[in-house]
């Protein structure tokens, strides 16, 4: 997350302002560890993952912050989520 570090440091250090903004609760938070991931093959980035702590019934989730227009921001996420 080269160029979003601010929001980086800010999910990091508040986990439960991501859950907050999606309209869950900020406990829910607890059941997750949150990173930045890189798929190594052809360098994508993704901003960040909230990944479930323990083998939790719960969703996996994907942030991508984004303050251009980018027409293909949907189509590029969902291909760095497949890969």
């Amino acid at each position: 997350m080269k160029t979003d570090s601010i929001f980086y440091r800010l999910f990091q250090e508040f986990p439960n302002i991501f859950f907050e903004l999606i309209g869950n609760s900020p406990e829910t938070a607890n059941l997750y560890q949150f990173s930045s991931v890189e798929v190594k093959q052809t360098a994508f980035r993704i901003d960040g993952v909230f990944l479930p702590i323990q083998d939790e019934e719960v969703p996996i989730y994907f942030v991508e912050v984004q303050f251009q227009p980018d027409t293909d921001i949907y189509l590029r996420l969902v291909s760095e989520i497949s890969l």
